[in-house]
């Protein structure tokens, strides 16, 4: 009985994932939250259905910030930041499709990030899983050290 409580404990806490603390969602994690759950769909901007860059322009739009709907467009924006320095609402953007900048995503700490994955929806992943290492290409931050004081915080 105790090992089905502690299952069932783990199981909840897993499908319970929040970018945000357990007490108090802030501006950037209810952002993020806010189309978790949603299924991909290609050129999808709502959660109807999100592509990646759909799914980030999204999530930024929510913050009041404009994003283009591609992520090489997106990967033009920013300040270039070393993977080693993310910080949660960077974008990391990846080359899946062997030409150039064909994925993104929105960080959220502890390695992991945000986005819409083909087949599967918006969800989340570990920056260090094999195939994400693989390609990785870059991360950009969007958001002013201001802007992310204001949409880190629980007082908005």
């Amino acid at each position: 009985m105790k090992k089905f409580f502690g299952i069932a404990l783990g199981l909840a806490l897993f499908c319970s994932v929040q970018v945000g603390s357990v007490f108090a969602e802030t501006p950037l994690s209810q952002a993020i939250n806010d189309g978790v759950g949603a299924p991909y769909k290609y050129a999808g901007t709502t959660k109807n259905g999100f592509d990646c860059s759909g799914y980030t322009a999204f999530v930024f739009a929510k913050l009041d910030i404009k994003l283009p709907h591609q992520s090489k467009g997106q990967a033009e924006l920013g300040t270039t930041v070393e993977k080693d320095d993310l910080r949660p609402g960077d974008l990391v953007f990846f080359k899946t499709d062997g030409v150039g900048i064909s994925h993104v995503g929105v960080y959220v700490g502890g390695g992991k990030f945000y986005h819409s994955a083909t087949n599967i929806g918006v969800t989340v992943n570990k920056l260090n899983e094999n195939y994400y290492t693989k390609y990785y290409v870059t991360a950009k931050r969007i958001l002013s050290d201001e802007q992310y004081e204001a949409f880190m915080s629980d007082n908005q």
